[in-house]
C-alpha cells in the first residue's frame, strides 16, 4: 500500500484539501450540459410505453390494431415480438442463500409482461412513432384485457398463508429466508441479559425522485452488428456487461453504452430496466434510432423504489450497560420482480451496518424477502446503511430511557476504543481507524448541547415542544474493486483521466483533477475526464456505495506513479543524462511537475516532456517510451468506514403536529478530505434526503395495489424553506487501507440524519409519554400520536 496522499502542505490552490469549486458547474448553469433527452439523432423515432393500470391480473389479450392505425405510428411491440430472438432476462445477480443453504429463488423478468401483470406500471407494450405526440396517441389506443386478481402490497401480508401468489414457482411469495450471525451466541446473550430493549420499526418506502427522469435511445448498426444505448447510468462498464451478457445475449464488444450528464440517480439508474431491450430491438428491426423519455407520472411507478422494511430490533445489555448482542428480524419488500441487487439492503447491508461504531460482540440478522404487487425495490442512497444505523441509534435511546441511564454515556461505554484497532466486528468487517468517543464529544460541543435547556424553555413559552436527538453512525462502504486509471496527454495540452466510476451529480471531475494535480504536477485547468463511454474502458466498478474516490482516486495515484517511471528514461534522453540521475519533483510555488538531473538546475517540465515526445516520436530510440500515456487498472481495497455524529433539534406544534428543524450540526470522519467544499455539499444532500424520509416521504398503495402517492400533489419532498442552516465540521482520521486515506462521504448524510431527526422527535414527544413513532413523522401522524396520548 503506497503512503497516504495527505493534504498538500504547500497549500496549492488546487491541491488536495482545497475548497475548489466544481469544474462542471459553469457548464451546467449555462445550459450546456448534455443529458440523454437533449440528444436528437438523425432519423430518430419516438417510443411510449404502455403500462398496466392494474396491480395484479391475468393478461387475456393485448389489442394493438387500433394503435397501429394511428397516424404517425410505425410499430407496436409486445412481449410476443421479442420472443424467438434469443434475448435473456433481468434477474437478481447476488449469490445469496437461504439459512438452510439453498439458493434464493430468482425471478426472470422479461421486458414486457406476457402472462400476468404484477404491479401498476408493469410495462406491456411499446408504441413507436414519428413523433412523441403520435406515440402517445398510439399508446392510448392499445387495449389490454386483464382478468384482475387480488393484490398484496405489504411484505408481512405477502407472507400470510392466504396471500395472493405472484408466481407459481415462488411458494408463499418468499424468495429468500436470510440469516447471518451466531444464533447460539446471540440467544445465550439475550438469555443472560440484565435488560432487553425491543422496538418495532417501519422503514418507509420512498420514491427516488431523481431530478432527471429516465431516458434512453437505442441504435443498431447492421454493418457491424453493434448496439449502442445512450442512457443515464451509474457506470457504463457494468451496464454494458449486463445488457450484453444477460439481456441481449451477445458478445460485450457488440454493445456500446454512452452516458452523458446524469441528473441524479441515488442507486436507481445503476442497472438495466425493461425499456432498454425493446428500444434496441426496435432500432434493429426498424433501421432507425428509437428514443424514449419517461414523464414524472411514469417515473413514480416504473423507477425502482427505495427502503420498505418491517423490522423488530432488539438489544441485550448487561448490568453495566454494555451491549451483549443485537438482533434484527425483518420483512423486506422486493416489489413485483427481483431487481439486480434487491435483497442486499435488508440482508448483507443490515448485517454490516447494524454494528455501527460500537463494540457489540454478537449479532443476528434474519430477513424474509417477499414479493408483492408493487413497484420493484432496489438501492437508494445508503442502501441498508442508514437503516442499520437508524435501528441501532433508536435502540440506544430506548434502552437508556428504560434503564434510567444517560443515552450519551451508554454510547460512550460501548464505543470501540482507539486501542482496539484493527477491530474485527461480528459482521465480518475489520475497522481500521476511528475516534468515536472524541468525535461524539466534539459534536455535542459544536451543537451547544448544554445550552438546550434555555432553547427548550423559549419554545415552551411559545407553546411549542422542543426535542434533541443524536445520530451516531458508521457506514461500511462498498469495497473499491478493479477500477481503470488511464492518463492521456493530448496534443492540445490537455491531460485526460479515463476511469470507470461515473458522475451522476457528485462532481468527480474536480476532486479527481485535484488528486492528479497534486500527485503528478500537471496543470489543474488542463485536466479533463472521460467516464461515460464503454468503448474507452477496460475496467470499471461504476459509482455507488460511497467508493468512487477510493477506487478512481487510488487508480489515478497508481497511474501517476507509472507516468513518472515512464518519464524518467524519456527525460534522461531529452536532457542527455543517465536515467538513474533523473528525479521527479514538483515546483514549490506552482506545484507543476518536472524531471530534474539530480544536483543540477537542469530540468524539463512534465507537460513539455509530453509535447517533446509527441513531436519527436519518429526520431526516438526504440527503448525510449514515445509517450507518457498509461492505461492502468487498480486492483482492489477493503471497504472503508466513514463515521460521525449528527445532532438535530426539532420544534413541534402540538396543536397541528407540524415539525420544524431550527438547528442541525454534524461532525464527520471522512478520512482525508480532497475537496471540503464538495464533501460538505454531499453531506447536506444526504441529510436532506434523510429529513425527507423521516418527516415527509411515504409511498402509499390502496388495497387493490393502486399507487395513491403518484405525483407531487400527493408525495411530499423537503423544500429549502423546510431546512435549517446545516453546521458541518470534520474530525478526520485517515483511512489506512487506501492510498488517499479517504473513507467515502456520499451516503453518510442519510445515515446520520435518520436517527438524529427521529430521536429528536421522540424526545420532544416524550412529554406525552410517547417513546416511539415511525417514519414518516408527518403532521397528521404526530398529531394523532399526541391525541392518543392525551386520551
Amino acid at each position: 500500500m503506497p503512503d497516504t496522499i495527505m493534504p498538500d502542505p504547500t497549500r496549492l490552490k488546487f491541491g488536495i484539501g482545497q475548497h475548489v469549486p466544481r469544474n462542471e458547474d459553469p457548464i451546467l448553469l449555462q445550459g450546456q450540459g448534455r443529458y440523454t433527452d437533449d440528444l436528437t439523432l438523425p432519423g430518430q423515432l419516438w417510443a411510449v410505453m404502455v403500462r398496466s393500470p392494474y396491480a395484479h391480473g391475468v393478461i387475456k389479450a393485448i389489442e394493438t390494431e387500433a394503435a397501429k392505425q394511428t397516424p404517425g405510428v410505425v410499430a407496436v411491440i409486445t412481449g410476443a415480438d421479442l420472443e424467438g430472438h434469443g434475448y435473456g432476462f433481468m434477474r437478481c445477480v447476488l449469490p445469496l442463500k437461504n439459512k438452510d443453504g439453498s439458493a434464493l429463488t430468482n425471478v426472470d423478468r422479461p421486458s414486457f409482461a406476457m402472462d400476468k401483470v404484477r404491479f401498476v406500471g408493469d410495462p406491456v407494450a411499446m408504441v413507436v412513432a414519428e413523433t412523441k405526440a403520435a406515440a402517445k396517441d398510439g399508446a392510448e389506443a392499445v387495449f389490454i384485457d386483464i382478468d384482475v386478481l387480488p393484490a398484496v402490497t405489504e411484505a408481512s401480508a405477502a407472507a400470510a398463508p392466504d396471500a395472493p401468489a405472484l408466481y407459481d414457482h415462488v411458494p408463499g411469495n418468499q424468495v429468500l429466508d436470510f440469516e447471518y450471525g451466531d444464533r447460539a451466541a446471540v440467544e445465550a446473550a439475550f438469555a443472560s441479559a440484565a435488560h432487553v430493549t425491543k422496538l418495532g420499526i417501519r422503514n418507509n418506502r420512498v420514491v427516488v425522485c431523481a431530478m432527471e427522469p429516465r431516458s434512453a435511445i437505442g441504435e443498431y448498426d447492421p454493418k457491424t452488428g453493434r448496439y449502442t444505448l445512450h442512457v443515464g447510468s451509474q457506470g457504463v462498464f457494468g451496464l454494458r456487461a449486463q445488457m450484453a451478457n444477460d439481456i441481449l445475449k451477445v458478445p460485450v464488444d457488440k454493445v456500446r453504452i454512452l452516458t452523458g450528464n446524469v441528473g441524479g440517480s441515488f442507486g436507481m439508474k445503476a442497472s438495466a430496466y425493461p425499456e432498454y431491450l425493446p428500444l434496441l430491438h426496435a432500432a434493429k428491426v426498424l433501421g432507425r434510432p428509437v428514443k424514449w423519455t419517461d414523464e414524472r407520472t411514469g417515473s413514480f411507478v416504473s423507477d425502482q423504489h427505495g427502503r420498505d422494511h418491517e423490522t423488530v430490533a432488539e438489544m441485550a445489555l448487561d448490568a453495566d450497560g454494555k451491549v451483549l448482542a443485537v438482533r434484527l428480524d425483518s420483512y423486506a419488500n422486493m416489489g413485483a420482480y427481483l431487481a439486480t441487487v434487491a435483497p442486499l439492503m435488508g440482508t448483507g447491508n443490515f448485517s454490516k451496518n447494524i454494528q455501527s461504531n460500537y463494540a457489540t460482540p454478537a449479532l443476528l440478522v434474519t430477513t424474509k424477502c417477499l414479493l408483492t404487487n408493487t413497484t420493484p425495490v432496489s438501492a437508494y442512497r445508503g442502501a441498508g446503511r442508514p437503516e442499520g444505523n437508524y435501528f441501532m441509534e433508536r435502540l440506544f435511546e430506548q434502552a437508556a430511557k428504560e434503564t434510567g441511564r444517560s443515552a450519551i454515556e451508554l454510547r460512550r461505554i460501548n464505543h470501540i476504543r482507539p486501542d482496539q484497532f484493527p477491530f474485527k466486528a461480528p459482521s465480518g468487517s475489520v475497522y481500521d481507524s476511528g475516534d468515536f468517543s472524541n468525535l461524539l464529544a466534539e459534536a455535542l460541543e459544536a451543537a451547544d448541547w448544554d445550552g438546550f435547556a434555555a432553547r427548550k424553555a423559549e419554545s415552551k413559552a411559545r407553546g411549542k415542544l422542543r426535542g434533541r436527538g443524536i445520530g451516531n453512525f458508521l457506514e461500511c462502504t462498498a469495497p473499491p474493486m478493479k477500477e481503470q486509471g488511464e492518463i492521456q496527454f493530448g496534443e492540445d495540452g490537455t491531460v485526460t483521466i479515463v476511469t470507470g466510476t461515473l458522475d451522476y451529480g457528485q462532481g468527480h471531475w474536480t476532486p479527481f483533477a485535484q488528486v492528479l494535480h497534486q500527485t503528478l504536477g500537471v496543470p489543474f485547468e488542463s485536466i479533463r475526464i472521460v467516464q461515460g463511454d464503454s468503448d474507452r474502458l477496460i475496467a470499471g466498478g461504476g459509482t455507488g456505495g460511497s467508493k468512487s474516490l477510493m477506487a478512481s482516486g487510488a487508480a489515478i495515484v497508481e497511474a501517476a506513479a507509472l507516468v513518472i517511471e515512464k518519464g524518467r528514461p524519456s527525460a534522461a534522453h531529452i536532457l542527455e543524462a543517465a536515467a538513474s540521475d533523473i528525479e521527479f519533483e514538483k515546483d514549490a510555488t506552482t506545484g507543476l511537475g518536472r524531471f530534474v538531473i539530480a544536483g543540477t538546475d537542469r530540468a524539463i517540465g512534465i507537460m513539455e516532456l509530453a509535447a517533446r515526445l509527441r513531436a519527436e516520436k519518429d526520431r526516438l530510440p526504440a527503448d525510449i517510451p514515445h509517450t507518457l500515456d498509461v492505461q492502468h487498472v487498480f486492483d482492489q481495497a477493503p471497504m472503508a468506514y466513514p463515521n460521525g455524529c449528527h445532532v438535530c433539534e426539532v420544534e413541534i406544534d402540538p396543536d397541528t403536529g407540524t415539525i420544524e428543524i431550527p438547528r442541525y450540526m454534524s461532525v464527520n470522519d471522512f478520512g482525508v478530505i480532497v475537496n471540503p467544499l464538495m464533501v460538505e455539499g454531499q453531506a447536506h444532500g444526504g441529510i436532506v434526503q434523510g429529513i425527507g424520509q423521516a418527516i415527509m416521504e411515504q409511498v402509499s398503495y390502496s388495497e387493490e395495489g393502486q399507487l395513491l402517492s403518484g405525483s407531487y400533489q400527493d408525495y411530499a419532498l423537503p423544500r429549502a424553506s423546510d431546512l435549517p442552516s446545516f453546521g458541518f465540521q470534520a474530525h478526520s482520521v485517515p483511512c489506512t487501507t487506501n492510498p488517499l486515506g479517504a473513507k467515502g462521504c456520499g451516503e453518510a448524510g442519510c445515515a446520520g440524519s435518520l436517527p438524529a431527526v427521529m430521536n429528536a422527535i421522540v424526545d420532544a414527544l416524550s412529554e406525552y409519554g410517547i417513546d416511539h413513532i415511525d417514519m414518516p413523522a408527518t403532521p397528521e401522524r404526530v398529531w394523532r400520536a399526541i391525541q392518543t396520548a392525551r386520551g
